[in-house]
């Protein structure tokens, strides 16, 4: 099967461990495999995309009920939510495989590899979630990471202003902090869910600099000054404006201009 054609079917699988299975396949098959540039699209494709299980329930952000770390409930709750946000992950880098046409056979293989990064991921968290006495689903998850990949579905360059290099972006400011909670808390599933999260943040930062790398790109292929893009993205697809505080560091290495880093630190929240 075509590669990309494999990630429209991985992409709309529900059950989470055949997902990842999917993915981790694809993943494989595109390593040896060419991947075709030509248009592969056609009408109906959207049709149960992304496939999802029933569970968890999906609320909005602001519903998503807050439990102290130091509880074992609310350290399981916690690495549910990351848990969550890992799923999403796989279906979006999915997504952009199979969703754009046109786009260089580089561009493909980028998100094969972040799907295949962020199977690695959820199934490392929830083998530590089960190991705690929970599944993925126990909990409710919102979907902020895929309404903005539905904002963003008809515009490549929106998907990457907006997905890699902003909602995840995140990930790599929030990371840090949430390991120092956990390590406060200092028992064996907190300390071992920090050794998972260094993981997690290594390969984030690829991922976001994988969304940088080809936002340029778009925005060099349509004449747009890429900085200067950006608010007006933001501002058109009502994309959350980010606050400090900011793992400067960790977005520099992500292939954020030292002129964005600037911004952050002086505290300007309309450009990454």
């Amino acid at each position: 099967m075509h590669p990309r054609l494999s990630a429209l079917a991985a992409l709309r699988l529900s059950d989470p461990e055949q997902k990842v299975a999917a993915t981790r396949a694809t993943a494989a098959l595109a390593a040896t495999d060419s991947i075709a540039t030509a248009p592969i699209r056609t009408e109906g494709d959207d049709l149960g995309v992304p496939g999802r299980p029933e569970k968890p329930v999906r609320v909005s952000a602001t519903s998503v009920q807050k439990r102290s770390p130091f509880t074992p409930e609310g350290r399981a709750s916690l690495i549910h939510s990351i848990c969550h946000i890992e799923f999403n992950a796989i279906n979006l880098a999915l997504d952009a495989v199979w969703r754009y046409d046109g786009m260089p056979e580089a561009y493909y293989r980028d998100w094969l590899r972040v799907a295949d990064e962020e199977a690695l991921h959820f199934t490392l968290l929830h083998a530590h979630l089960q190991d705690m006495g929970w599944r993925y689903g126990d909990f409710p998850g919102h979907d902020g990471l895929w309404n903005m990949c539905e904002k963003t579905k008809d515009d490549v360059l929106a998907r990457m202003a907006l997905v890699p290099r902003t909602l995840e972006a995140r990930g790599l400011d929030a990371t840090p902090l949430i390991q120092a909670k956990l390590r406060r808390v200092n028992t064996p599933d907190a300390l071992r869910a920090v050794e998972i999260l260094d993981i997690i943040l290594r390969d984030e930062v690829g991922h976001v600099a994988i969304g940088n790398h080809w936002y340029r790109w778009l925005c060099e292929r349509a004449g747009l000054d890429a900085e200067a893009n950006y608010p007006a993205l933001v501002a058109r697809y009502d994309a959350p404006r980010i606050r400090p505080p900011f793992n400067l560091e960790a977005r520099k290495r992500a292939g954020f201009t030292a002129e964005e880093l600037r911004m952050l630190a002086a505290g300007s929240d309309t450009s990454t």
